[in-house]
């Protein structure tokens, strides 16, 4: 993976890593989980997850941002517009989808670009960039941050060591098995409404980098911050095929996701 001039991350399994057990933001987070295991469903199977008002509020904020760019709601079905704490994650990928149609894919990544800017406050980006320079502490502190503030979105996680330039450091974050990925099962909708726009968000607008690295094989995800993702021709994602078993919006004649070559 080209990593423009950074040398590509390499991760430390996240089984064979030993933690302090002081250490709590690199615990797995299993808020929500209803699995009795406490830990994502084997793949084939949906995950069940008991979502509390943290994780409704975040779902009903994105979806509400998300709505006015979303086609309308298809005939017969229900439009009654929802209030706080009335969506449910179902509903949330449902009108990711409804962005998607009839848009491109820079097109789809640019709304989500919308979206994130319109929850910040007014110099948001220029302050992150004072507070977080590109430095190893900063790239570290965000991974921290991510697991317990992104599992309502991506499920259980935790924080890994990753090889950045030659420097080890704990800025990985290692998504089991992603909610979003499970929940859609599109592959368009991961590269495009999830993995590019957040990518350049974090790399472009907050100015550390930040690489996505999804794993189609069983729905994980790594997260490397400090690491500067490769152009879109150039990452293995845009040859992706469908998931075409599972995917609505599948077209299993072709050998990469539809949705990545518009």
């Amino acid at each position: 993976m080209v990593a423009l001039g950074i040398q590509p991350a390499h991760f430390t399994p996240p089984q064979l890593h030993s933690r302090p057990k002081q250490r709590t933001f690199t615990r797995i987070i299993r808020c929500g989980i209803a699995e009795p295991s406490g830990e994502p469903a084997p793949l084939g199977q949906k995950t069940k997850y008991n979502d509390g008002w943290f994780e409704k509020a975040f779902m009903t904020l994105f979806a509400w941002k998300m709505e006015k760019f979303a086609a309308p709601v298809k005939t017969g079905m229900q439009s009654k517009e929802k209030g706080w704490f009335e969506y449910d994650y179902e509903s949330f990928v449902d009108v990711s989808k409804r962005v998607m149609q009839g848009r491109t894919r820079l097109q789809q990544q640019q709304v989500v670009r919308e979206v994130l800017l319109s929850m910040l406050p007014p110099g948001a980006p220029a302050q992150f960039r004072k507070l977080f320079p590109p430095t190893k502490w900063a790239a570290e502190f965000n991974a921290a941050l991510t697991v317990p503030f992104f599992h309502w979105l991506v499920g259980p996680s935790e924080v890994v060591e990753v090889e950045v330039g030659g420097v080890k450091q704990r800025s990985g974050v290692h998504i089991k098995k992603c909610r979003y990925l499970e929940n859609s099962g599109c592959v368009g909708m991961c590269v495009n409404m999830c993995k590019i726009p957040t990518q350049d968000f974090f790399t472009n607008e907050f100015g550390l980098p930040l690489t996505m690295i999804p794993n189609f094989e069983d729905m994980s995800c790594e997260m490397v911050y400090g690491q500067a993702p490769p152009p879109f021709e150039e990452d293995p994602v845009s040859k992706q095929p469908c998931f075409a078993d599972i995917c609505s919006m599948a077209n299993p004649n072709s050998t990469v996701c539809p949705t990545l070559q518009a």
